[in-house]
């Protein structure tokens, strides 16, 4: 089935209220906690924690504050400064440059074409749902102006929402100018994701299977395909954003809603790191094994 494109319009509306700020005795608890639980789901992954977002209560976590390289998760740290900055219908040209930089072996594409003008709030979707450095890039360029600029906006957001266990060297995770440069921690995943899905724009992209955006006044005909394989085949999954490096292994941010609970969780390093759906399993086993918990 074809997706409908989003409308051009701004959404800067929460999509999920007014989420708790977790305690730092939560945020500590890490491995002493998984193993006053039980042994929980049972998921072999370097780094990880799953949240209650509603009550904010920790249910699960190992290495919950040690901090990682994160692939193509970092790129929701890129839409959060976006998005709080607004001005979402302005046209953005697609450069040669950043066409470029999508063609190196490290980086993933959403093909997108030199000239062609397309939304921030575009952009936002071709490099969510396909994970497209290209359109990082194109963002970055914008919002930053720059990506030295924008680097600094995305470390000054993270130092705002308290993730002390994050930096962000490069504007897409990627390895630049070395793959453990940018990293970031379980824990302060979640509250990058959390702050994300408050905006309702953010929360409709990564809920989306694909997005289809028809030819149009300045610009090609494109469809984006949704890497996170949670979505369309995990009851009530509702995002977020995969990752994977060399040096990151397979990582996902993740989301989900059931009978009224949601729970936010993120996994760094699942086992084995050449699988690639290794994080989608563990983000199912951990989804599953919380969900019989509340």
């Amino acid at each position: 089935m074809t997706a409908t494109p989003i409308s051009r319009r701004r959404i800067l509306t929460g999509a999920l209220g007014t989420l708790p700020v977790l305690s730092a005795a939560a945020w500590a608890a890490g491995p002493a906690y998984a193993a006053a639980r039980g042994a929980g789901p049972g998921v072999s992954v370097k780094g990880g924690v799953l949240i209650n977002a509603g009550t904010g209560e920790t249910l699960w976590g190992v290495n919950a504050n040690v901090g990682r390289p994160i692939g193509s998760i970092a790129k929701v740290m890129t839409a959060l400064v976006v998005l709080n900055a607004g001005d979402l219908d302005g046209e953005i040209t697609i450069t040669e440059g950043a066409v470029k930089y999508a063609t190196y072996d490290w980086a993933s594409s959403a093909g997108l074409i030199a000239g062609d003008k397309l939304t921030a709030q575009e952009l936002l979707a071709a490099m969510l749902i396909q994970s497209g450095c290209d359109a990082a890039f194109a963002l970055a360029w914008a919002y930053g102006v720059g990506r030295p600029a924008f680097i600094a906006k995305m470390n000054a957001e993270a130092a705002r929402l308290g993730m002390t266990h994050t930096h962000f060297s490069w504007i897409d995770g990627m390895p630049y100018p070395t793959e453990t440069s940018t990293y970031s921690s379980p824990a302060d995943l979640v509250k990058l994701g959390e702050a994300a899905m408050r905006y309702q724009l953010f929360a409709e992209i990564v809920a989306r299977q694909q997005y289809y955006l028809p030819a149009g006044s300045g610009h090609h005909q494109y469809l984006w395909q949704q890497t996170n394989a949670l979505i369309g085949s995990y009851p009530g999954a509702t995002g977020i954003k995969t990752g994977d490096t060399d040096a990151a292994g397979n990582c996902l941010l993740f989301s989900a809603v059931r009978n009224g609970v949601t729970l936010i969780g993120a996994v760094l390093n699942a086992a084995p790191s050449a699988d690639p759906g290794s994080a989608i399993d563990a983000a199912s086993k951990l989804l599953n094994w919380g969900f019989s918990q509340t």
